[in-house]
């Protein structure tokens, strides 16, 4: 990547409510004389922002570029090292800044779960990107860096102890306050109507390699499903309580799994990975972990079935958010098990503080670009359409801690 460039980061998206908390951690905590720009469609929205945020950022430039226009795009990707997008739908509005990058050969970072997305992205960049030296660097936020670095240091600490490869692995969310942002419930949406029109994107969405580098040469590991409800003793000795499917499994599973695919499948030949959230440890919880599961289908199936102009009455609007206060009170931690070939078992923690789908994701967001940006001799050698373990890795991990973040791992 050219180190001669006008920027170091570019916020693309930082009118809406995820691109401007990305914007003020940034001039909070961006190394001093980091070059910044913030972009996007109108230049006033962009000069309120700026004024609305310390006064570090009082000089940033602003860069007008629309989502359709490609011209604004490659020459914004071309000013910078590294783009942060947050304008989604990424099916939408996306692709065409990837392309840019990877052709610029400037890192990027986004915050998408949408799989289908990713895997276009994948099909489109992934060569180029080789070619040039980009990083394209998907699921930057909540989703899915939480999952992917989770097993991340999982791997790490069974490596360091030559416990053999993991197996059986249950990421489980172990508290959570938050809400849904209005831009995944839009991305949700999108998905949901793009596999409605079209059954090989379907059959595409629903495997469980869905972004693997190379599908034939994934194991054959049975039925791996993202809606499951699990007994706690099922995951690991001392896990109370049934556990029900957890809304943003079907993203990070499949993250993870590219993660390991991406290293030659490093964490494992048999590695078998899911999602599920707590929902307490009484002997209510089966019926607890039910309800949970029922109401994600209906919701699914609301989605796929209702008239658009219903669910734009109930359901989060893009662009919004929670009150600063409930950003502040808001929280997650996960706690990931897994069982190795030795038949040692391990653990990871990932915790933070801040509502998981806001303030968490926009320091993660934050810290993945400062990181692409300042931490190059620290990064795995690696270029393409890449995971946030194997594009930025342990350097990530290390700005996670020293923001605040716990993230370890430990032989059970």
């Amino acid at each position: 990547m050219t180190s001669s460039r006008e920027h170091d980061i570019v916020v693309y998206g930082a009118t809406g409510f995820v691109g401007k908390l990305t914007a003020a951690y940034l001039a909070s905590h961006a190394p001093a004389n980091t070059s910044i720009a913030l972009a996007g469609r109108s230049l006033s929205k962009l000069e309120e922002v700026r004024r609305s945020l310390p006064a570090s950022a009082a000089e940033w430039p602003l860069i007008q570029a629309d989502a359709a226009d490609t011209d604004a795009l490659r020459t914004m990707a071309e000013s910078t090292r590294v783009v942060i997008t947050t304008v989604g739908p990424y099916a939408k509005y996306g692709l065409p800044l990837t392309t840019a990058c990877a052709e610029a050969g400037t890192d990027y970072v986004d915050l998408t779960g949408e799989v289908l997305f990713t895997r276009e992205s994948i099909d489109t960049n992934e060569e180029i990107a080789r070619r040039t030296g980009a990083r394209i660097v998907h699921a930057c936020g909540f989703d899915s860096i939480p999952s992917d670095l989770g097993v991340h240091v999982l791997h790490a600490a069974v490596a360091a102890d030559g416990a053999g490869e993991m197996t059986d692995t249950t990421l489980v969310v172990t508290s959570m306050r938050g809400g849904v942002s209005g831009g995944t419930i839009d991305s949700l949406r999108t998905q949901i109507e793009v596999v409605k029109k079209d059954k090989k994107l379907r059959r595409l969405a629903a495997s469980p390699y869905t972004l693997s580098p190379d599908r034939s040469r994934e194991p054959d590991l049975g039925r791996q499903s993202d809606v499951q409800l699990v007994d706690g003793k099922d995951i690991a000795p001392g896990v109370k309580g049934w556990k029900a499917p957890f809304v943003m499994a079907s993203a990070n599973t499949r993250v993870v799994r590219r993660s390991n695919a991406l290293r030659d499948w490093a964490y494992g030949r048999k590695f078998r990975y899911r999602e599920v959230m707590s929902v307490g440890s009484s002997v209510a919880s089966p019926l607890v972990a039910g309800a949970v599961s029922a109401g994600l289908g209906a919701m699914v199936f609301a989605m796929t079935v209702a008239p658009k102009k219903l669910l734009d009455r109930v359901l989060v609007a893009p662009g919004s958010g929670p009150s600063t206060k409930a950003q502040e009170n808001g929280h997650f931690t996960v706690d990931i098990y897994t069982t190795t070939t030795t038949g040692a078992r391990y653990r990871s923690r990932v915790k933070a503080k801040g509502d998981p789908g806001y303030k968490a994701t926009s320091v993660m967001l934050s810290e993945s670009a400062l990181a692409l940006a300042f931490d190059r001799d620290r990064l795995p050698d690696a270029a393409g359409v890449l995971t946030p373990a194997t594009a930025i890795g342990d350097a990530l991990v290390t700005r996670l801690r020293d923001a605040g973040f716990e993230i370890r791992a430990e032989k059970a």
